[in-house]
This record gives C-alpha cells, sequence and structure tokens, in this order.
C-alpha cells in the first residue's frame, strides 16, 4: 500500500500548515527548507535546507516525488521547465505561474480575457511615468513587477515631481504603472483547481489591510451583492481555467461600487494565501487541504462555511517575546477562538500567527471580530486590552 509523496519548494508557514492534512490523508510531505529555523522545519520531518535558486539542488529534491508544489512564487521559471523537461511534475505549472511571479504578465492576460483590470502600462523611466501620469490622472501606482510583496515594490507616485524622485527604480527593467483605483474596500476570490480541470471556489471574503499587510478577513464579505460576488468568484475561476492553474489560487480584488462589474483585480498568487487562513476552522475544505488534494489530481472538498460568518486576525511579531506565557490568559479569555502558531521568534512586524473564530449568524460580525481582536492582542503584547476597561 502506497501513498503519494508531495515536496513544497519554500519552509513558511504556508508548508507547516499543510503538514496537519497531510498526515490525516496520509501522504508524505517533504519541504526545502531555506534554513534550518524556518517555520515549516519543526512540522515536517523530512525538510533538507537549500537554496531553491539552484537548479541542482532543486534535482536533489525532486528525486521520489510525486508532485512538486510551492510555499512561494519565487522559484526561476526557467528551472522548473527544466525540471518538467526531465519528467518531474510540477504543480502549478512555470506557464501559469508565471502570472503570479510577473504583474506585467498578469496585467496583459486579464486585459486580453477582457476581465476588470485598471488601467496600466509597462514603463521604463520616468519620462514614461509621468506621461502614463498626465493620461490617465494623478496619482499613480508604481509597482516593480517581481518579488514585491505586503506592500513592498509598491510606491504611490501623486505627481510629475513625485515620479523624478522615483528614478532609482528604473533599472533597465520595466516597472508596472497603475491607475490608482479609488475602491470602497479589498475583497479576495479564492480557488482550487486540479489538473484535470475540476475547479471550486470559497466565498469571496472581506480583506482589512494594516500598512499594506492583510490584518483581517470576514467571510463571506458582508453586504457584497450577489451579482458581484458571482461576477468575482467566476472571473476567478475563468482566470484559473484559463491559466492552467493547479491548486489554490487567490485572486485579490479591489471592490468598486457602481463601476463596471463592481471590482478590478489587483494580483494573483497561485499557492495558499493569507486571505484563506479562515477556510482551517471555518471551511468543509481547508485551502491547505484543498491544495494538496488539487494538485495530486484527487476529486476537490466541499468549500461550504461551517458558520454564516467567520473571522481571521493575524497577530504580527509585538512586545511579548514570551508567546507560549500568553496562552492561559488568550485561551481562557475567548474559549471559542482558534489559535494557529507559525513556529517563528518574534520580530516586530513579522506574521508569527493568526486566530480564527466562527459565528452562527451574520449580524455576529462585529463581535467575532471583538473576540479575534482581543485573542490577537493578549498573544502579540502579553496583556489582555479588555482589562480595566
Amino acid at each position: 500500500m502506497t501513498f503519494p509523496v508531495i515536496g513544497v519548494v519554500g519552509g513558511g508557514q504556508l508548508a507547516r500548515m499543510m503538514a496537519p492534512c497531510a498526515i490525516a490523508l496520509n501522504f508524505e510531505l517533504r519541504v526545502l527548507a531555506e534554513a534550518e529555523d524556518v517555520s515549516a522545519v519543526a512540522a515536517v520531518a523530512n525538510a533538507p535546507v537549500g537554496d531553491y535558486k539552484d537548479l541542482d539542488t532543486l534535482r536533489r529534491f525532486a528525486q521520489g516525488l510525486d508532485v512538486m508544489t510551492f510555499d512561494h512564487e519565487h522559484v526561476p521559471t526557467a528551472h522548473l521547465q527544466t525540471l518538467i523537461a526531465e519528467g518531474v511534475n510540477v504543480q502549478p505549472h512555470p506557464d501559469a505561474l508565471i502570472h503570479a511571479q510577473d504583474k506585467l504578465v498578469m496585467r496583459s492576460v486579464v486585459e486580453k480575457l477582457g476581465l476588470p483590470n485598471p488601467a496600466w502600462a509597462a514603463v521604463s523611466t520616468v519620462e514614461e511615468l509621468v506621461e502614463f501620469g498626465d493620461k490617465t490622472g494623478w496619482p499613480v501606482v508604481l509597482k516593480t513587477p517581481r518579488g514585491g510583496y505586503d506592500g513592498k515594490g509598491v510606491r504611490i507616485i501623486d505627481g510629475p515631481e513625485v515620479a523624478a524622485e522615483a528614478a532609482d527604480w528604473f533599472t533597465g527593467t520595466p516597472l508596472l504603472a497603475e491607475d490608482k483605483v479609488d475602491f470602497s474596500r479589498e475583497l479576495s476570490a479564492l480557488v482550487a483547481r486540479t489538473p484535470s480541470g475540476e475547479a471550486k471556489a470559497w466565498p469571496v471574503v472581506h480583506t482589512i489591510q494594516v500598512d499594506g499587510v492583510c490584518d483581517e478577513v470576514i467571510a463571506p464579505a458582508p453586504e457584497l451583492p450577489a451579482e458581484v460576488a458571482e461576477a468575482a468568484s467566476q472571473a476567478a475561476l475563468r482566470l484559473a481555467e484559463e491559466l492552467g492553474v493547479t491548486g489554490v489560487m487567490a485572486a485579490e480584488l479591489f471592490e468598486t461600487p457602481g463601476q463596471g462589474a463592481g471590482f478590478v483585480i489587483n494580483e494573483l498568487a497561485m499557492r495558499p494565501h493569507n486571505t484563506g487562513h479562515w477556510t482551517m476552522d471555518g471551511c468543509v475544505t481547508s485551502q491547505f487541504e484543498q491544495h494538496l488534494r488539487a494538485v495530486l489530481d484527487l476529486p476537490l472538498g466541499g468549500t461550504e462555511p461551517l458558520g454564516d460568518v467567520v473571522v481571521m486576525k493575524n497577530y504580527l511579531g509585538g512586545a511579548n517575546t514570551d508567546l507560549f506565557g500568553a496562552y492561559p490568559q488568550a485561551l481562557a479569555a475567548e474559549p471559542d477562538v482558534k489559535v494557529h502558531g507559525y513556529g517563528k521568534s518574534v520580530r516586530a512586524g513579522r506574521k508569527i500567527g493568526h486566530v480564527n473564530v466562527v459565528g452562527r449568524k451574520a449580524s455576529d460580525v462585529d463581535e467575532l471580530r471583538r473576540k479575534a481582536s482581543r485573542v490577537a492582542a493578549i498573544i502579540r503584547d502579553g496583556e489582555d486590552p479588555q482589562e480595566g476597561n
């Protein structure tokens, strides 16, 4: 009796959270870790340390795998193409992954498919950036096409004078300039697709960003018009189909009430995503289990929520370095809140865990947000924000 071996390139918290799902399904999970102390190493028995940018390291890691998948999108495309030519089963395929790796490629295909897209252009000089801003109106958003995340690699350009200050960003490679979308809130449409073409969507969620980092997720997105939710899900499913995505894909969106389809596509991620962490406790099938099913071309699980509303709250590194020392108070404060830690050392602003709480009624959302924020604050700061109130 044999079960598949899944290799994950990258040892962050996403790989770590795949481990319990792999254990439950009796799959063997291996991780190519960046260092001995990264998040997934403590959760996965077979976690060699190696450089994912080195082809020979990837070749060695691929030996004995039934499928190779990813914790992040940064593996060089050429290396993945070589591995596939040598017979390695890589999911998602690099032809799909490039749309999450390169924002210029993504913008082009969204435009080609006729899906909601902000005005955009590839710009190689300050002069081209100014020309774009004068044409579409200021401010504009300037992005590095590759490597940016959690607000990094993004710059708001308010006018021609500020554009000149961005000259150091122009190093010969085109950058992405976008119209600064006037949006009411951020949304995320999470889907999964198998190599044979089965695809499923989770409910569209409201994501709340603080300083460019996901802070909270409310699922489903409250008061989102049904037609907008359906259109957003269908757009994500169409992208997954047209691009040949396998595994989980998140389409990050801006809601634009009364304009066009009611949303525009911001960015894509082809892996489990922070905006899907609520599924761990709030859904029939978590995004992590679904990802493993999908890359193995197994039937997908149900995506129905387990309550009328679910809240996820991240906690970042803060004043408290004794995280476990805060657990007694945190767990006692709100017993229905589920805590997920990432096994990381505390550093200011670093994602070190999240909490989930499921509610029976959509009207409970404010109370659920209070509960989640309270538990997250106790762990982050080592003290209860409600004491003394």
